[in-house]
């Protein structure tokens, strides 16, 4: 308690020279790391998620090893194999590469991660949006002459992705809030920055408040942006979130 109530605030730390420019450049590398490894999960997560319900049994394969391989597996668990084990499956010329002109590579370690566990999330949200839609989508699909993948492309994953905004703001959530473990490989994050000031200022009450309002800010961001883009894309008749 003696400790406590003598503990000298010093809130100048968070914009004193250098550890204000550090603080801003962590918040950078949190927003650019979690858009791209979003990006990647969107993309793959869609796929993965698709090749889940095909009524091709190697595809469907396919889909669901992803899935069940990378969502079972710890992140953190994943971050340590991207980084200190993946390169060890290349061959010598490319780890020679790798360390010679990817400066960044725990940089690029965490976003693959990120993206693919993400993914898996994201494929399993696009599965039950698919499973959710009426065959009868599908027969007036067909009829028309489409083909499967032409179905699927034009009719049923526009329709599935409209019933599955709602989790995919956890989802974005989730994958912003767990760019934070990237610091177990070295990522200079915000949650890394304000560890790493802490350590030269002894202000660590400063540092990781600053750290919790930049999460929480950002978070509430996402939230009234997803909240506008379910509005915007609203199918008429269907359950919307509360206001």
């Amino acid at each position: 308690m003696i400790g406590l109530f003598s503990y000298h605030f010093d809130w100048s730390v968070l914009w004193r020279h250098p550890y204000g420019d550090l603080l801003i450049q962590g918040i950078l590398t949190t927003f650019h790391l979690s858009f791209i490894a979003w990006v990647i999960a969107m993309g793959l997560g869609i796929t993965m998620g698709v090749f889940r319900v095909m009524p091709f049994w190697l595809v469907r394969f396919i889909g669901v090893a992803f899935v069940q391989v990378f969502r079972n597996i710890p992140f953190l668990v994943q971050l340590f194999f991207w980084y200190f084990a993946a390169p060890l499956f290349l061959p010598t010329s490319a780890q020679k590469w790798l360390h010679e002109h990817l400066t960044h590579y725990s940089y690029w370690a965490g976003v693959v991660g990120l993206g693919i566990y993400t993914a898996s999330r994201v494929a399993e949200h696009i599965r039950s949006g698919l499973l959710s839609i009426p065959q009868d989508q599908f027969r007036a699909a067909y009829s028309t002459g489409l083909t499967t993948l032409q179905t699927y492309r034009y009719v049923i994953v526009p329709y599935a992705f409209r019933i599955v905004l709602p989790p995919f703001t956890t989802e974005f959530l989730t994958c912003f809030k767990n760019s934070a473990l990237t610091m177990t490989i070295g990522v200079m994050e915000t949650t890394y920055t304000a560890y790493y000031i802490d350590s030269f200022t002894f202000h660590g009450l400063e540092t990781t408040t600053a750290a919790s309002l930049v999460y929480l800010s950002i978070s509430l961001c996402i939230v009234i942006f997803m909240s506008f883009i379910e509005k915007r894309m609203l199918i008429p008749g269907m359950i919307v979130r509360g206001k």
